[in-house]
């Protein structure tokens, strides 16, 4: 499960790429899939996934009971005051709202749903550690299907660098790669491949 070059990323005909001007893109991920038939979305995929793409190994959910742990010890991820920040959605223009499949601000998990497009997907989440967002993304190729997710993480104070370093490791070592692999899972077991 490559971590891929930005270039890469940005190249591809993605509304985030604007749509997030101005907040860093921390890291971008692909999982290629194989291909069963032309003409799948990533919003029929995620509803033949019932929308739960990222499974958590017994591994990454330990990691994380830990974090929510110490997150609660010492009130990180209480999101902050509504007058505080200033969610993402509000830089959905009409055509995006128009064109969004999941209404804005609806809960997934941890996250919130900024837009749900045909192939593209932004979630967000905001607390005292960063504001973050999350994109997943699937483009057809000539014979397979890539998945992108793609990690942009904007400072909401000092610690924010701090934290994403402290993070990182566990992240890019286990956390993502393992998601990315329930990725080509739920794939195959939505669309018949081994």
């Amino acid at each position: 499960m490559p971590q891929i070059s930005t270039q890469e990323f940005e190249r591809l005909p993605l509304r985030v790429h604007d749509f997030l001007a101005g907040v860093p893109l921390h890291d971008v991920w692909a999982v290629d899939l194989p291909r069963t038939r032309s003409g799948i979305t990533l919003d029929e995929f995620l509803r033949t996934a019932s929308t739960r793409l990222f499974t958590l190994s017994p591994v990454v959910r330990v990691l994380l009971n830990i974090r929510l742990f110490v997150g609660r010890l010492l009130g990180w991820d209480r999101e902050p005051a509504a007058t505080a920040w200033e969610t993402f959605a509000t830089r959905l223009t009409t055509a995006d709202l128009s064109k969004s499949l999941a209404p804005a601000g609806t809960r997934e998990g941890l996250f919130r749903v900024v837009y749900r497009f045909e192939n593209e997907q932004l979630l967000e989440v905001i607390n005292r550690t960063a504001h973050a967002a999350a994109l997943s993304a699937l483009v057809e190729t000539t014979d397979a299907y890539r998945f992108y997710f793609g990690v942009y993480v904007h400072s909401v104070s000092r610690f924010t660098a701090i934290y994403m370093a402290l993070i990182d490791p566990f992240r890019k070592l286990v956390v993502y790669p393992s998601l990315l692999r329930t990725v080509r899972a739920r794939w195959n077991q939505a669309f018949g491949t081994v």
